[in-house]
């Protein structure tokens, strides 16, 4: 199993998951910046977990903003979910919100929107939907989702991402969260397969266009693109963000791009970090990178958490502050231009190629582990249901035997063909 990413390691180092009970619920969240500030609640996935949006938790939060990574615990509804996200707001004491969702999370936080519009503030919606009725057609076995097996769920959902190499860092981000994936339960998993499949559709939302902003990648997604553009569609005066790159998951493999997207989002509605109640780890970049101190005497409190991360070092990604001694990158994306680098793109062919050929060697040999796994438990699970139809079987001839006489017993095994194997009309006897 890869280790884990050096900011991450930090990251968990500094920031707790936190765990609030709500009724007989369990919500799982990290919770960091200043209290002051109207927070910023992220929503993954399904594949995701709080965890997938560290590097937006560090870098804003040390910027001066509250942002808060939520789990939610099984629920099979939607109505059921929207009930339970606003007792779980309520716990934790919050009562406006500022909405960060990404796929079914952000149909999860405009469902949310529509139903306590007095709660949210703002949304900001990357790579999601509508309507779930394009994912009930795809997947006609969702009454079943309640029985199935955990492996199978976890198989399932794993279709939807890429099986051709990717460029490093979008790798990176779908290892991540495919590792997160495998720490999920199988009623975690069941419940966001019946949200995203159960027949529902957004309504009309009291919340202003210019409250929301809709940031896409233009790349590989599993959304596909009419869903998209039905969104766009629907929100005609909301502030569009679109990256050239970045795939499944760019809040992972373009960090900079979405964390600037983010900060301007919530300065547009409103919110101003407060950077000078920001207690905690050193200095970060955009990514959740520590930052390199050239004073000795900055570094002196902490000095084995706070280095670099493995990306740092190979020279792909750069720490740098993106609002650091310049207006640029804010007064154009405030103009309406988005930045047009790619944080985390290599320019090195050679490494490109090494790096995602063993990478993927490496998830290939594991899938076909996995794929002979799963044969085996099959088998298991079929062989009481073959049993139960030969005892059947051995039961009918047994019972025909002792009704007709052994003189009988071919046309008694051909009766038996027709019950049990293959029912058909009996007037070829």
């Amino acid at each position: 199993m890869a280790s884990a990413p050096g900011d991450y390691v930090h990251f968990k180092a500094n920031v707790p998951l936190r765990r609030v009970s709500v009724g007989l619920k369990q919500w799982r969240y990290y919770d960091y910046g200043p209290k002051q500030v109207p927070p910023l609640i992220c929503l993954s996935g399904v594949m995701g977990t709080a965890d997938v949006f560290y590097k937006q938790v560090m870098f804003l939060g040390m910027k001066g903003y509250r942002v808060i990574a939520v789990d939610a615990p099984p629920v099979w509804s939607h109505q059921e979910w929207v009930n339970a996200f606003e007792k779980f707001l309520d716990a934790i004491d919050i009562h406006h919100v500022h909405l960060y969702g990404t796929e079914l999370g952000g149909f999860l936080a405009q469902l949310f929107a529509q139903y306590r519009p007095r709660r949210v503030k703002s949304l900001m919606l990357s790579n999601t939907f509508l309507d779930t009725r394009y994912f009930s057609d795809k997947a006609p076995w969702s009454s079943l989702i309640n029985w199935t097996p955990g492996f199978i769920l976890k198989r399932h959902i794993l279709t939807g991402l890429p099986n051709q190499p990717q460029e490093p860092f979008i790798a990176d981000s779908i290892d991540f969260v495919v590792s997160q994936l495998e720490t999920l339960e199988r009623d975690e998993l069941a419940s966001r397969l019946i949200l995203k499949t159960s027949s529902a559709s957004v309504g009309r939302l009291l919340l202003q266009d210019s409250e929301i902003t809709i940031m896409d990648t233009n790349d590989y997604n599993a959304v596909p693109r009419e869903l998209k553009n039905q969104l766009i569609e629907r929100y005609p005066a909301a502030r569009e963000a679109f990256l050239k790159t970045g795939g499944y998951f760019p809040f992972l493999s373009r960090p900079d791009e979405v964390n600037l997207h983010l900060q301007l989002h919530l300065r547009r509605v409103g919110v101003e970090g407060r950077s000078d109640l920001v207690k905690g780890p050193s200095r970060r970049d955009s990514a959740g990178n520590a930052a390199k101190k050239d004073d000795p005497s900055e570094g002196s409190g902490d000095s084995s958490k706070n280095s670099e991360s493995p990306q740092a070092e190979d020279g792909s990604h750069q720490s740098t502050d993106l609002f650091k001694n310049s207006e640029s990158p804010l007064s154009q994306a405030e103009d309406g231009s988005h930045p047009s680098g790619n944080a985390g793109s290599s320019d090195d062919v050679g490494e490109y190629l090494a790096c995602s050929s063993s990478r993927w060697v490496d998830g290939e040999i594991l899938t076909n582990v996995m794929h002979v796994l799963q044969q085996y438990e099959m088998i298991f699970y079929l062989c009481p249901v073959l049993l139960s139809r030969l005892s059947t079987m051995i039961n009918i001839v047994l019972m025909e035997v002792i009704a007709r006489g052994f003189h009988q017993l071919p046309t008694v095994l051909l009766v038996v063909n027709c019950m049990v194997l293959e029912p058909r009309p009996l007037t070829n006897l």
